[in-house]
């Protein structure tokens, strides 16, 4: 791996976490990803299941972690299965966990082969009531492929119709959401790795540069500091392609006089940094676009005061565009009339900002948590409004990323450059 991984001590804290959680006299499965098909021979990239990952620290394929913290049997209470090795697995896909190595990683003391599973389980099911399984609950989750976890879930009950089963979703959502500080430590490096990123770029961009020629630096930057890469496809989008929210075809030359929106975050140590920045192509806004972009900041900075311990998401969100309403006012693009007349469940401001402001960040870009329940202590958000005038061809937004504190937050991209003058002077 090319990250450094955190210490063991954390995945068995968090294992801990979880067993607290579990109903008496139970069990829980958590499932490695696949690696999932191109075409021919070819395969993706591997990405581990989130949720293994939060409970073990194991980045490895076929790999399953067994949890029964009332066992009878005290060696079966956490067991780590791997994918067996030998040596043609070592030349043709390079090395792979040992027992000890995935010891030392997760700090579970009980490491099993994969062909283990089977007889391990059934023991431990047999002593237990109930079994929690996982799947994908997150709200905007689109799941049509057929995950590890699925088939478990399927071949599971059809061996043990008289169990109990519970979810274990909804208890990684509560787990996950609030951070640790190693955690938080990860997504600073993602932070920093990407700063590093649109430092370059403030000095590479230019009229007559392509969108992709842009990727490319941001790439070059994320890897060279031990990044995998982009945190999630990147957005490059230059001129009018700033009003189309998930622009990724990132392939126009960058014109004098526009400016260019750019939603990019490294990943590291499969923690992930969520970015936006927009800045002028020929290195200085005009009138009209500062105007603009300095309303955008004035919001992001009255959201990041607002968004506190025990207020909710939705109170937030609720709270944010009526402070975006005032800016849309004070810029001339709706009036008191559009107000007095908005229809309640899309208000005025929705035309010219129509996205959430903040949504939870970690090993998801948009990481599981509670989206109705207060917000606590150690989580990460994003704060990310923006304006968008497509009569304009004008497209800004701007996205820090902070940690909830008992007493306000801590902005993980405090460093990145967001004031247009200072922006203008790193581009001159």
């Amino acid at each position: 791996m090319k990250y450094q991984p955190i210490p063991s001590s954390v995945y068995q804290k968090n294992r801990q976490k979880l067993a607290s959680k579990l109903a008496e006299n139970s069990l829980a499965v958590f499932n490695s990803n696949d690696i999932m098909p191109t075409n021919a021979d070819g395969t993706m990239k591997f990405r581990q299941n989130n949720d293994l990952f939060y409970l073990c620290g194991i980045d490895q394929e076929e790999t399953i972690l067994l949890i029964a913290p009332d066992c009878p049997n005290p060696k079966f209470r956490e067991v780590l299965f791997l994918r067996e090795t030998n040596e043609h697995i070592a030349i043709w896909e390079g090395h792979k966990y040992t027992k000890e190595e995935a010891k030392q990683a997760s700090g579970i003391e009980n490491i099993q082969w994969l062909n283990a599973f089977d007889q391990i389980f059934n023991t431990v099911v047999a002593l237990s009531k109930r079994i929690y399984l996982n799947t994908n609950e997150h709200l905007r989750a689109g799941v049509i492929v057929e995950t590890r976890d699925a088939r478990f879930i399927q071949s599971c009950k059809e061996r043990y119709p008289l169990h109990e089963y519970d979810r274990a979703a909804p208890i990684m959502h509560e787990l996950r959401g609030v951070k640790e500080q190693e955690e938080i430590d990860q997504l600073q490096i993602a932070c920093d790795i990407t700063e590093k990123g649109f430092r370059r770029i403030l000095n590479f961009v230019k009229p007559g540069v392509t969108e992709y020629e842009i990727e490319a630096e941001y790439l070059h930057e994320f890897v060279r500091n031990r990044s995998k890469g982009f945190a999630y496809e990147p957005i490059i989008a230059s001129g009018a392609s700033a009003c189309v929210l998930h622009y990724i075809e990132n392939n126009k030359a960058c014109r004098p006089g526009e400016l260019l929106l750019m939603d990019v975050g490294a990943e590291y140590g499969n923690y992930n940094a969520d970015m936006t920045r927009t800045i002028p192509v020929s290195g200085k806004f005009s009138d009209r676009q500062k105007a603009v972009y300095n309303a955008v900041l004035r919001v992001q900075q009255e959201a990041m005061n607002i968004l506190r311990p025990g207020t909710t998401i939705q109170d937030y969100h609720r709270e944010v565009g009526l402070i975006m309403q005032s800016e849309l006012v004070g810029l001339g693009l709706i009036d008191q009339t559009d107000i007095k007349n908005q229809d309640p469940d899309w208000p005025a401001y929705k035309k010219y900002f129509m996205h959430g402001t903040s949504h939870h960040l970690g090993l998801d870009v948009h990481d599981v948590g509670t989206m109705h329940g207060p917000i606590t202590p150690g989580m990460v958000f994003t704060v990310e409004p923006g304006i968008y005038i497509q009569d304009e061809g004008l497209g800004i937004r701007l996205e820090n990323n902070i940690v909830i504190q008992s007493d306000g937050y801590f902005d993980l991209m405090r460093n990145i450059p967001i004031e247009a003058d200072e922006i203008e002077d790193l581009m001159n």
